[in-house]
């Protein structure tokens, strides 16, 4: 009966405490919006269908003067993706080349990769991004000078410009292909594993599953809807193909660098995890190098890394609100910047913002989730 009386309380108090807690945030919105009356400033989100009347200088998708400011919320959030993805790829790519190297036998190897971490983690990302802005892109040269750095790729104070297709529908088909052959690859890697656990080995196209993500793409470029489109120089500037800004360049780069310190400390740490008698069964099984740290090292290792990578990847989203600092236009810039300082609706438009932000970092979480319980089916 004590217990029961105690369940009881315990019950009132989290409700009482509930309460006012609603009670509080009731007080807030009515305190708010009756401070907006006031100031003749409308509350809700009926200003996202009027015209913006500004330009964005990057936009991923079309917006002029007459676009709407939802027009202008959507340009910053796919800027703000843009930016997201290809940091987590770089860091991801840079990090793992940082782990190998801070665990490569050669002493020099390794006094590179210890010396890299040690600097770039211990310096504010917000200054490795005014120096990739200021000290390196802002001092290339003018477009009738630019930097070759390839085939039909250029490099100068303006951008970096690229061969791009001239249909940009062509892009639809190379993103579906990429996610046909990664789900392809990953039932092929089911089936493999399936038959490794009834037969004891792994079947002779073990190798397509990591394969196919990349054949899929490389058979749509086959096709006749590729017609690139190159950058070429007339009078001052290069027309064509695709010019990417200095500042997102200066971004990606800069949160590629800083991240890659922690994601190759991270790895790093997982593959010490494992135990030392993994590698020594592996090299007595005959398995080369390669073999033993795909195959052996890694999968067990991912138990370690993948809870601390998904912090990384968080933070590589969030951290790319720093783009304001350098005027490239991501959703705070654009969004909790200009429109804000247009309309006055500071508190649609920053609970929007913060709302965006924590829903992408959400689905973050939850795609890592998955895939961390995908990693630990196959290890059982």
């Amino acid at each position: 009966m004590t217990r029961q009386k105690t369940s009881i309380r315990g019950y009132l108090w989290q409700g009482l405490i509930l309460g006012l807690v609603l009670l509080g945030i009731g007080a807030i919105v009515h305190n708010t919006v009756a401070n907006l009356s006031a100031r003749g400033i409308a509350s809700g989100f009926s200003f996202l269908s009027r015209p913006a009347g500004f330009d964005i200088g990057f936009s991923l998708i079309p917006f002029g003067e007459g676009s709407t400011f939802l027009d202008a919320f959507a340009v910053g959030l796919c800027n703000t993706l843009l930016v997201a993805v290809l940091g987590i790829i770089g860091a991801s790519v840079l990090g793992l080349i940082v782990a190998l190297l801070r665990l490569a036998p050669h002493p020099l190897l390794r006094l590179i990769g210890g010396t890299y971490v040690e600097i770039v983690r211990n310096i504010p990302l917000l200054l490795h991004l005014f120096f990739w802005y200021f000290a390196v892109l802002r001092q290339l040269p003018s477009p009738r000078q630019s930097l070759s750095l390839g085939p039909d790729i250029f490099l100068n104070i303006r951008g970096l410009y690229l061969p791009f297709p001239a249909d940009h529908s062509a892009l639809w088909w190379l993103l579906g292909a990429l996610i046909l052959g990664l789900w392809v690859g990953h039932w092929a890697r089911r089936k493999a594993l399936r038959q490794q656990e009834l037969e004891g080995r792994l079947p002779r196209w073990q190798s397509l599953p990591f394969v196919l993500p990349l054949l899929f793409p490389l058979i749509t470029l086959l096709l006749p809807i590729w017609s690139l489109s190159r950058p070429e120089l007339q009078g001052f500037n290069f027309v064509g193909g695709l010019q990417l800004v200095p500042e997102l360049v200066a971004l990606v780069v800069a949160l590629s660098f800083y991240t890659a310190a922690f994601i190759g400390e991270i790895i790093r740490a997982g593959i010490l995890a494992v135990a030392p008698g993994q590698r020594e069964a592996a090299q007595a099984l005959g398995l080369s190098s390669f073999d033993t740290l795909r195959l052996i090292i890694l999968p067990q290792a991912l138990r370690v890394i993948l809870p601390p990578l998904t912090s990384q990847y968080l933070n590589v989203t969030k951290n790319s609100s720093l783009a304001a600092a350098i005027a490239f236009p991501d959703l705070v810039l654009v969004f909790a910047g200009t429109a804000l300082n247009v309309t006055g609706q500071a508190v649609e438009i920053m609970a929007l913002t913060m709302a965006v932000y924590l829903l992408i970092s959400l689905l973050i979480s939850f795609a890592m989730h998955v895939f961390q319980k995908q990693v630990l089916h196959y290890e059982g």
